[in-house]
């Protein structure tokens, strides 16, 4: 197909179905933004990989199908399923350090101690979890919990906490 085709055929699918995608997903997922990403997301898929639909009804059913089955791919994902929105993450506070406390004591490491140390302890990843969030190897994840670990064990025996 020539380029203005294409052009022409998208535009025919935006304007027929876009309402209808929108809508649908929203009822699944509940956030105006994510409807709009699966939008997108079901016209690439159509644009694509042209189809060839038997009638109107056809094509209907085909859009309605991979929307709802968009929907569900994105309910069931792990950034779906770990993430929060914004406004709900502001209203959840930092944690207070108290002078003396282990937090305090884990804020005085350097920071790539720190973020290990805290990512495992605090937020429960594993090694492995840290190592791909933080684009390092699991060895280099591994050796900074043990570095961050004896520096903390150092400095709280320092304190007499420990």
């Amino acid at each position: 197909m020539n380029l203005s085709l294409d052009r022409r055929e998208a535009e025919r699918l935006v304007e027929t179905y876009s309402d209808l995608i929108l809508r649908l997903s929203y009822t699944y997922l509940k956030h105006t933004e994510d409807a709009q990403d699966i939008c997108q997301t079901v016209f690439l898929r159509l644009l694509e990989k042209p189809r060839t639909f038997a009638g109107p009804e056809h094509e209907k059913a085909w859009i309605i199908r991979t929307t709802v089955n968009a929907c569900k791919d994105l309910l069931k994902s792990h950034w779906h399923k770990t993430t929060v929105d914004l406004d709900a993450a502001s209203a959840v506070p930092a944690p207070q350090e108290e002078e003396g406390s282990l937090l305090a004591a884990v804020n005085l490491l350097p920071p790539k101690y720190r973020t290990v140390i805290y990512l495992y302890y605090y937020e429960g990843y594993r090694a492995k979890e840290i190592a791909q969030l933080l684009g390092e190897s699991p060895a280099t994840v591994s050796t900074r919990l043990s570095r961050g670990r004896a520096q903390l064990r150092t400095q709280l025996e320092s304190e007499g906490m420990a």
